[in-house]
């Protein structure tokens, strides 16, 4: 059977996911009364309460006797790491396009990656049906895109292809009658990924293959994932692992092979050269190694990854609360954790610090530790992390720091407050242009530093109104000190459980991030102070009774609502000295230093050594 491999590539909300389930619908991959979910790649509980993809995945169709592995890849540039190492499984890719907004930085870093690797694009211009679409511009806009970033003569002559993956048609051109349109629904896509998207790469000899997914299944044990490069594979086969430099690893047998035909993943008896399948059998294999016949002595080439530019520190939970709400809490467990996920992830790097009781996890973005985070909370796992801090280098005595090019789409009238803003955070304004409809794009390139928590905050200053899209640009020299917070916090003074009245009282000092009944401890930071320095305060402070009652009505307590913190929100919003304390049931901030005399000890230590 003919082979094709494609991956969908594009910035994030483009519509990947949602094509690929108009494709598998279209292909006859569904029974006519199967029940199919929405974003049916979008497998696991984050992805589909977020509606972001996390983890590249890999699915088939068959069309006019031609099997198509189509993967499906993340948008966010935090999980670039996953669009970068799925990239040489692939002949080709769709390069998909919002017919409103353009491509954007991430269509940027992904369409680089594929151009490097010579790969031939297929550009398909999405969500024509909306209202604001500007599908020429755009159109033009994407040529210069792939000429600024070096494309050959033949990538250049790229097909394009009109469309709304949500409607479920493609088409070669804008105009003509809508109905046979739909009639022909995603044929033209189908067809063109036929003619343009070359077959399938095989090489001759043994058995080898590239490990790029990893996945640890409960009855399998590890799968990996990968393409053939040549040479077959069978269960039972005997097989070696090589690492990047071609050291053994392990040998062993492979018990099952599995193939992909639609969503599900079904065992073969035989996979052949240039098909996408995973294996099972090999405890010590991992991705960016090579599975391989016995008689095999060369590792295949592997794609070197970005480097990560943002760390944290994951330490045990030690506040008084410890161990109350979840199951998983010594630092063996959580280093175990840790390590499993650096495995599977290439873009991680988690090294131990000198104490042993904390691990240093460096990646790409906020986005990507805190969904690491999430997932651990949700297996039970308590932790404490501290306050994201960006990697510097180091380079002919001077320091540098990592920029991002920042793009914001925002409504004209506000584009002055957010300028202000960004310039605070020392970034440079690099274009500002009209992007349609009274809005406009602004393009800065800005240190890490000063985009870490930015986010809320620009949410705040255009009413809701503004997009911010972020990508590593580049290293660059050190750009000097960057305001942080301005506001202290309120702290709390004792331990036990918040009471309405204390509360009330209080509300004058700043806003709260607790709610009566809620378990607090000395040093839980419990709200926001107005001013600028930390204050002290007890929660925990009744109203005295007494039997005496008057015709006066005693005031109802009435609280404003407390800020809600999220998990992204909180670790933008701690200072070097505070913690993110995460349980399985709560997400609360409390102080590095619990005791207050210690605090001050600090304290005064810092500045004498800043003197």
């Amino acid at each position: 059977m003919n082979l094709r491999n494609i991956a969908i590539i594009a910035h994030v909300d483009h519509g990947k996911t949602t094509l690929v389930d108009r494709l598998l619908q279209q292909s006859g991959t569904y029974r006519e009364n199967q029940r199919v979910t929405e974003r049916a790649m979008d497998s696991n509980d984050i992805e589909r309460e977020r509606g972001i993809t996390i983890l590249a995945k890999a699915t088939s169709i068959v069309w006019n006797d031609t099997r198509i592995n189509i993967v499906d890849t993340p948008g966010h540039a935090d999980f670039g790491g996953e669009v970068e190492r799925i990239l040489n499984m692939v002949d080709g890719a769709l390069v998909l396009v919002d017919a409103a907004e353009g491509p954007l930085p991430q269509t940027k870093f992904v369409v680089s990656k594929a151009l490097r690797m010579g790969l031939r694009p297929i550009v398909v211009i999405n969500k024509v049906d909306r209202a604001d679409a500007r599908a020429n511009e755009v159109l033009n806009e994407v040529f210069d895109l792939f000429a600024a970033l070096d494309a050959t003569d033949e990538q250049l002559d790229f097909p394009i292809l009109y469309g709304s993956a949500k409607q479920g048609w493609m088409s070669t051109s804008l105009e003509g009658d809508m109905d046979a349109k739909l009639e022909q629904g995603m044929t033209p896509l189908f067809d063109l990924v036929l003619k343009h998207v070359p077959q399938a790469k095989v090489e001759d000899g043994p058995f080898r293959m590239l490990g790029t997914i990893m996945e640890a299944n409960p009855y399998l044990g590890r799968l990996i994932t990968g393409r053939i490069t040549s040479g077959t594979v069978k269960p039972n086969q005997a097989a070696k692992v090589l690492d990047r430099d071609g050291k053994l690893i392990e040998t062993g047998r492979i018990t099952k092979v599995l193939a992909f035909r639609g969503l599900e993943r079904q065992p073969v008896e035989e996979a052949e050269a240039g098909d996408i399948v995973a294996l099972a059998g090999l405890p010590e294999a991992s991705v960016a190694h090579t599975i391989c016949a016995p008689e095999v002595t060369e590792a295949i080439p592997a794609q070197p990854i970005d480097p990560p530019t943002l760390a944290m520190t994951f330490r045990v939970n030690d506040s008084p609360l410890a161990g109350t709400e979840g199951d998983k809490v010594t630092s063996r467990m959580i280093r175990d954790r840790l390590l499993r996920e650096a495995e599977a992830n290439v873009a991680l790097r988690v090294t131990e610090s000198a104490d042993k009781d904390s691990m240093e996890v460096a990646g790409r973005g906020e986005l990507q530790l805190a969904i690491l985070i999430e997932n651990m909370r949700r297996e039970g796992y308590e932790l404490s992390v501290s306050r994201p801090k960006v990697l510097l280098r180091e380079e002919d005595g001077q320091t540098l720091e990592p920029i991002e090019e920042v793009v914001i789409d925002l409504d004209e009238e506000h584009s002055g407050v957010v300028v202000q803003k960004m310039s605070e955070r020392k970034a440079d304004l690099m274009e500002m242009k009209p992007s349609g409809g009274n809005r406009q794009r602004l393009v800065f390139h800005a240190p890490t530093r000063g985009l870490i928590g930015y986010q809320g905050e620009l949410l705040t200053d255009t009413r809701g109104t503004a997009i911010m899209n972020r990508l590593f640009h580049a290293y660059a020299p050190y750009k000097g000190q960057i305001q942080g917070r301005r506001n202290g916090v309120l702290i709390s003074n004792e331990a036990g459980e918040a009471v309405a009245y204390a509360l009330w009282n209080l509300e004058d000092r700043g806003p709260m991030m607790i709610e009566p009944g809620w378990k607090v401890y000395n040093g839980m930071i419990v709200g926001e102070h107005t001013r600028d320095n930390d204050l002290i305060v007890n929660v925990l402070k009744g109203k005295k009774l007494t039997n005496i009652r008057t015709t006066s009505k005693d005031e109802a307590v009435r609280l404003t609502p407390p800020i809600r913190m999220s998990l992204e929100k909180a670790l933008a919003y701690i200072q070097d000295d505070e913690l993110v304390e995460v349980t399985p049931k709560s997400i609360r901030l409390r102080k590095k230093l619990l005791d207050e005399n210690e605090r001050k000890r600090d304290e005064r230590a810092r500045e004498a050594a800043d003197a």
